[in-house]
Parts: structure tokens; C-alpha cells; sequence
């Protein structure tokens, strides 16, 4: 038997078990008992076309027939193209436009998979699959859904209608063994010096927020960091989606939020668990990601003996994130003055590192920068470039080069240092 003709039948097959309208409701018994039914149908179909010679059908042996059977049974019951797909533990991202479009990240380069699902109706029931085990339903009242897989992984579906070329499938999966510090490095990102700076910031409490657009390795870096937080401390994590991989800390608590029901009710949201953290005694909270009224929150703990807490934003560069900051206060306390935002802001936060995607898809650190409180005469936020990111004459259009370097700017606010019991110099 040939190969083309094993996909053709298994794509028959499917097919029509797919479109079983009691297809949900079977048992592993059941669905196997109606492949094996199926495939008794499609040999007898056979038997009556051909009449002076054998198809390949009836020719089939009994190994045959088992290979069609449990391909088409895990095609149904596991996940089909997508599950040769996640067993690669180098693929980081997965897109999936529609059946017959699905791309995939490797190296931090994106490329478009020359597999594809044989119907619609089949990567709909893969999708059924992920978002039950979730615990969670997609349909066309909530066509968008994000949910999170066993192993960590991320993901979010839109279905029609709204997803105009079919269902859309996004999942980020993150590695087993949580980033360290020492990988950065390794991946060129920081510098061993900027390593040891970033220590000793994270030890003496220094607020630290990550910024940078998507895919930049903010989550990456902010998990980097965790490791240098005492394995004394209470520490309360915040998120969206549970990513942290945070190993070295035995006073962990883990929270994650939580959406509306199909009621409308019972959504915990970043702002919630942020003020229930505040009555956990936490020593450090570190936030996920801040994306509206949940950053006021964040800057009221800060700035209320929480000192030492991580955060991470989407933004383009330093500045941008601090104008990002204030519009999401705004979200929060809607007609607060400007001047009081940029003074929280500015108390608050200590020191902000920008990570970017450069164009030879390499993530690297931008600039870390300190924040030297807020010009009442200007009304500015004061900034101060610790470390920037200098490209070297050798670089290409394909091929970034270059590091991470400390500027001529002495460090401004060294107060916290000094109270940790730090005498280096920054």
C-alpha cells in the first residue's frame, strides 16, 4: 500500500468522522468502534465499484487497517497536525490562520509549516479539545478565548465570526527550565558586568520595570531576574496567565486572573489580585504585565513599603513607557492631574530596562535607565542612561552586532545601595 494512498483514505476517514453529529459525546470505545464501522463501509464501496480488478482497499491487511484506524483515532482524540508540531521543543510560537495556513517561530524566526489540517471542521475540534481541557467554551456568543495548556503554554482562539479566514489559533510556549541570567548572557542580551549590576539593584530593592514591544523577551528577562531575589523573601507573582518560572524561592505565591463566566460574572481581574496581595504581607510583588487601571495599583504598592516589586509593559522605547504609564493611571483614577501621575511615577519606579527585536530577530537590551524623581519646573519625569545599546560598524542588514555599554553618567540614585549594604560603585 502506498503512502498517498494511506493519507487518502485516513483524509476520507476523518472526514466523515468529523461530521458525526454525536462525535463529542462518544467514548475512546465508541469513536474507535465508528472508525472501524467506517472503514468497513469504505471497503464495501469498494467491492462494489471495482468488479474485474482489486483496489487497494480490499487488499488491505490486518496491519492496515490498524495503522488507518489509530492514525484517524488520533487524529480526532489527540491533535492531529498541531501535535507534530509541539512535540519539537525548539518551535517557540505557533500561528494557525485557518486550516490550511499555520506558521511556526524557531530561533526566533518565523516560517510557514508545509503541513496543514485536512478540514476546518477538524482544526474546530482540536480547538474544542484545548479549550475544554481548560475548562473553559468556545462558540459563536464567545468566539474569542485565551486559556492556558498543562505544560504552560499560552493560547488564544478566535472563531468565527469574527476570525473572517477561519478559526485562529496563537500559542507561545515557554521552555522547561526557566531563563536564567547566564543564558542571557550567553544569547548576548546583557553583558556579565550588566549581570552583576542588575544583582545588585534586585538585592537592594531597587522597582524594576521591563518595557519593550511584542516578542522583545520582557517575561524572558523578568523570570532572569527573579533569580537574584533572596530565597528568604515572600514574593507574590501576578498574572495574566501564569509564565513565571520563578524555582529559587520557597515563600512563593502564585496568582493568576480570571475571566467572566458565560453570565457575565465572576472575572478576577490584575487590579483584584494586586490589592488582595497588599493583606498577604508580601516582601516583593512582581506583576506579569501592567496593561491599564491595574498600574496605579502597581505604583501605590511600590510606593507604600513594597519595595524591590517587578513589572513588565509594552512600549517602544524608555519614554514611551513612562507616557504608557500615565495613560493607564488614567484608566484607574480617571481625572487625576497630570503632575500628581508623573510624581507617583516618578517615586515609584527606579529603574527601567528596554528590550527590543532587533531586525536579525535577535532580542537584546536597549538601554537601562534610572529615574532621578520629577522636575517640578518642567514638569518632567528626570531620566538618566545608565547602559545603551552601541552597534558596531561590523553589523549588516542581516546581522546585528554590537553590545550593551555603560554611559559616562554617573548613577543618581544610589540611596538604596548604600542601605543594602552595597559599596560598589554602579
Amino acid at each position: 500500500m502506498t503512502e498517498q494512498f494511506q493519507s487518502d483514505i485516513i483524509g476520507r476517514l476523518k472526514l466523515e468522522i468529523q461530521n458525526h453529529v454525536d462525535l463529542t459525546n462518544l467514548n475512546d470505545n465508541q469513536l474507535k468502534s465508528l472508525i472501524n464501522t467506517a472503514l468497513d463501509d469504505e471497503v464495501e464501496k469498494a467491492r462494489q465499484k471495482y468488479t474485474d480488478s482489486i483496489s487497494g482497499l480490499l487488499s488491505l491487511n490486518f496491519k492496515d487497517r490498524m495503522f488507518i484506524s489509530s492514525a484517524v483515532f488520533e487524529s480526532i482524540r489527540g491533535l492531529g497536525v498541531l501535535g507534530g508540531i509541539i512535540v519539537d521543543p525548539d518551535v517557540t510560537e505557533i500561528m494557525i490562520n485557518g486550516y490550511k495556513d499555520i506558521f511556526i517561530e524557531k530561533a526566533g524566526k518565523l516560517y510557514k509549516s508545509d503541513s496543514q489540517f485536512e478540514s476546518r471542521r477538524e482544526l474546530e475540534i482540536i480547538i474544542t479539545k484545548f479549550v475544554s481541557r481548560a475548562g473553559r467554551a468556545v462558540n459563536e456568543s464567545e468566539p474569542i478565548v485565551d486559556f492556558r495548556l498543562e505544560d504552560g503554554s499560552r493560547v488564544n482562539v478566535v472563531m468565527q465570526p469574527i476570525a473572517l479566514n477561519g478559526p485562529i489559533v496563537t500559542m507561545r510556549r515557554f521552555p522547561k527550565e526557566a531563563m536564567t541570567v547566564e543564558k542571557l548572557i550567553e544569547l548576548g542580551s546583557i553583558t556579565a558586568d550588566v549581570a552583576e549590576v542588575l544583582k545588585m539593584l534586585v538585592k537592594a530593592k531597587y522597582n524594576i520595570f521591563v518595557c519593550g514591544g511584542t516578542g522583545s523577551g520582557k517575561t524572558t528577562f523578568l523570570n532572569a531576574l527573579s533569580n537574584f531575589i533572596p530565597r528568604d523573601e515572600r514574593i507574590i507573582t501576578i498574572e495574566d496567565s501564569a509564565e513565571l518560572q520563578i524555582k529559587n524561592i520557597d515563600n512563593l505565591v502564585q496568582l493568576e486572573t480570571r475571566n467572566a463566566g458565560a453570565d457575565g460574572k465572576g472575572a478576577i481581574t490584575i487590579r483584584n489580585l494586586i490589592r488582595s496581595a497588599l493583606r498577604m504581607r508580601p516582601e516583593r510583588i512582581v506583576v506579569g504585565e501592567v496593561r491599564g487601571g491595574e498600574a496605579l495599583d502597581m505604583l501605590q504598592a511600590m510606593n507604600t513599603g513594597h519595595d524591590g516589586s517587578l513589572s513588565t509593559g509594552h512600549a517602544n522605547s524608555t519614554h514611551d513607557i513612562l507616557s504608557r504609564l500615565e495613560t493607564m493611571v488614567l484608566q484607574g483614577a480617571d481625572g487625576l492631574p497630570l503632575e500628581a501621575i508623573r510624581q507617583q511615577i516618578a517615586s515609584a519606579v527606579d529603574i527601567i530596562i528596554h528590550l527590543s527585536r532587533l531586525r536579525d530577530k535577535s532580542r537584546r537590551t536597549m538601554e537601562i535607565v534610572e529615574i532621578l524623581g520629577y522636575d517640578v519646573e518642567r514638569g518632567v519625569i528626570k531620566t538618566n542612561t545608565l547602559y545603551e545599546f552601541r552597534e558596531s560598524d561590523e553589523s549588516t542588514s542581516d546581522k546585528v552586532i554590537g553590545s550593551l555599554v555603560r554611559t559616562e553618567n554617573a548613577m543618581g540614585n544610589a540611596f538604596k545601595l548604600s542601605t543594602a549594604g552595597i559599596k560598589k560603585v554602579v
